[in-house]
């Protein structure tokens, strides 16, 4: 990594600001390549701080936090004590918070969380760990509170308190409206909050309305503070905790205030840093040919001009004086970027035969190619890239689509109760296994009615829902043009567990891809880049993905293969980032639309729909009609939809 643990802890100690490229931001800040590689400098200052205790015969008192944010942490930690000795004898923790009510074994509570990924790993004594009790009447609770709060006192503070942050700027719970001098306390939590958590609950409605959590104030009084953030979906929000001003709705900018805070991040989380999104407003930039498209589409966007319309002056008004003098004048940069972004469009996804591919983004030849598409759930194949998917059918390639997994989480109970009812009924009109119909209907009519809010299906239920997703993938082929045996069910292992929390990526799941990809030997691959994905399933299918090139690289075909990324479900690519656009005609996007429409358990209402309340086709007829705008607005053809991809160089 770029600085040792030992300069990024002096670093926090300087006066904010101190270099021209921070100068917007009023906390320090330390940006990763990856989540993996800052959770490691997390978990190594925590442990130095354990050891140093240790040598002074002192305590150790950390402030904890939970979610997938400081899952990592914990892992190192774990390791740490297991192969390098960390004794965790001296340390006293107090967790963040606890959803009320909850009891401590409920597959949602913080206290289970804290157990299964830390606790009951390391060898620190029960009576050290402290948890706000999600079990206590509510006539008991404000007791307990201040009983918390007394007890990190008369220990003299927390030595070092971790953090996350929500959606709406919360660090704990403190919702927005929570005031810098709060103390621990119980509060009711945000809309935005519960809805973020629904997955784990199996649906907001079984999400608590309130829980106990630490207050600002004494977050506040730790001596000192990390909040680490991972991912695009964390961007907003940590601008505003970083470069905005100091407000009870976003609590987390309290944290200007303290002394001694850090915030750890990866590059997705940092995105919408003025250093990160714009440096040439804080910094003398080397101008290389991305930064200068990067810099030159934002110019036009935000002056709301065609790039072939840009002056000099619009460029030495907005910190781009340097790219004028370097590339300049004006005009050769224009022609130069807007060459770029006319180059990247095409209607001939797999190449258009017979034609000058000098300046298109994929080959010509060979003509006829073999495509293989990896969908992460059995839908994000067409919501994604549903217009591309058709064009590469209709114009003659030879196109597989691999479903990494079943997606069966994702069915509402009541779908498995119709499924087995027609299929009881089916039994009674034809009289075939008669009574074995009507038995297995009874059996998931009574293990759906039985089961609680984050219990695991009855592995029939995980099978009747898995092959609903099936089927309406299937469908949703055949109404693209594939026949069934180019669809491929990969049924991936590390999703199966019938919870939202997965497995560790196996061996077993890499080897699945590579496989299917040497049986297949693709001249293209198209796989989700779209890494906002809140469960994380994405991620996983794209690492899975990565790994089996890697390995796979050296193999002869490999070297005639080519990897486009899309996004779309949760979010597009940046303009600047796109090197290939495929436009979508009104008519194409309407068949986009009705091969979606064949994922029906995912119609309406999805059961995990993240933080976007609109149907899935509405995100993605939204996202590439504004694609579609940005190009039109850059001086570009004007086009109905865009689908954009992004090309993966191994």
């Amino acid at each position: 990594m770029a600085k040792t643990l030992e300069e990024h802890r002096n670093l926090a100690h300087q006066p904010v600001g101190l270099t021209e490229k921070t100068k917007f931001e009023k906390i320090h800040t330390e940006i990763f390549d990856n989540s993996t590689q800052a959770s490691l400098a997390i978990a190594h200052e925590i442990a130095e701080l354990i050891r140093k205790k240790q040598a002074a015969g002192e305590h150790c008192v950390l402030g904890l936090a939970t979610g997938s944010s400081p899952t990592s942490v914990y892992n190192e930690l774990v390791r740490l004590h297991k192969e390098d000795g960390l004794s965790f004898k001296n340390v006293i923790t107090f967790n963040l918070d606890e959803y009320f009510p909850m009891e401590p074994d409920a597959l949602q509570s913080y206290v289970r969380f804290m157990n299964e990924y830390l606790f009951d790993h390391i060898d620190i004594d029960r009576e050290n760990i402290h948890i706000p009790d999600g079990t206590l009447p509510y006539e008991l609770v404000e007791s307990f509170c201040q009983q918390y709060e007394q007890m990190i006192k008369d220990l003299g503070g927390i030595d070092l308190q971790i953090l996350g942050i929500g959606r709406t700027g919360h660090i704990g719970f403190n919702e927005p409206g929570s005031h810098i001098n709060s103390k621990t306390r119980l509060i009711t939590l945000d809309h935005i909050t519960r809805l973020d958590a629904a997955s784990d609950f199996f649906g907001e409605e079984n999400v608590p309305r309130r829980a106990i959590t630490m207050g600002v104030g004494t977050i506040m009084n730790a001596k000192r503070i990390i909040l680490m953030a991972w991912g695009e979906g964390k961007a907003k929000i940590i601008g505003r905790t970083v470069e905005g001003e100091v407000t009870d709705t976003v609590p987390a900018t309290y944290l200007q205030s303290h002394p001694n805070t850090t915030l750890i991040l990866d590059d997705g989380s940092a995105a919408e840093l003025v250093r990160v999104k714009t440096p040439w407003l804080v910094k003398t930039c080397k101008w290389d040919n991305y930064l200068a498209k990067k810099a030159v589409i934002w110019l036009g966007l935000k002056l709301e001009k065609p790039i072939l319309k840009l002056t000099d002056r619009d460029y030495n008004d907005h910190g781009m004086s340097d790219l004028v003098a370097e590339h300049g004048p004006a005009y050769n940069i224009n022609i130069q970027i807007f060459n770029e972004l006319q180059h990247t469009i095409t209607g001939w996804p797999g190449g258009k035969p017979n034609a000058d591919d000098t300046h298109r983004p994929e080959r010509a030849n060979p003509a006829k190619k073999r495509v293989l598409i990896f969908s992460p759930h059995p839908d994000d194949d067409v919501i994604s890239m549903g217009g591309t998917f058709i064009r590469l059918v209709d114009q003659g390639h030879d196109v597989h689509v691999a479903y990494q997994t079943s997606g069966n989480i994702a069915v509402f109970d009541e779908d498995v109760i119709r499924f087995a009812d027609f299929f009881r009924d089916f039994n009674d009109e034809y009289d075939i296994s008669n009574q074995d119909g009507k038995s297995i209907y009874q059996n998931i009519v009574e293990t759906i009615k039985n089961k609680k809010p984050g219990d695991v299906d009855s592995k029939m239920v995980q099978a009747i829902k898995g092959l609903i997703r099936r089927g309406e993938a299937k469908a949703g082929c055949r109404y693209v043009g594939l026949t069934d045996d180019k669809a491929h069910f990969l049924d991936m292992p590390f999703y199966e567990t019938g919870l939202v929390k997965k497995k560790p990526l196996s061996e077993e799941d890499i080897s699945i891809i590579m496989d299917l990809m040497r049986e297949i030997k693709p001249h293209q691959v198209y796989a989700a880049g779209d890494l906002s994905d809140p469960h994380g399933t994405h991620r996983v299918c794209l690492t899975a993905i990565f790994e089996a090139i890697e390995r796979l690289k050296e193999e002869e075909w490999m070297k005639d293969c080519w990897v486009w990324l899309y996004r779309g479900a949760w979010q597009e690519w940046d303009t600047n980032d796109i090197e290939m656009a495929v436009p979508l005609s009104p008519g194409e996007l309407t068949r986009k639309r009705k091969a979606i429409f064949k994922h029906q358990s995912q119609k309406d209402t999805a059961l995990f729909p993240g933080s976007d309340p609109r149907e899935f086709w509405m995100r993605a007829e939204d996202r590439n009609h504004a694609t579609a705008t940005l190009y039109d607005k850059l001086g570009l053809p004007e086009y109905e939809a865009i689908e954009g991809f992004k090309r993966y160089k191994f």
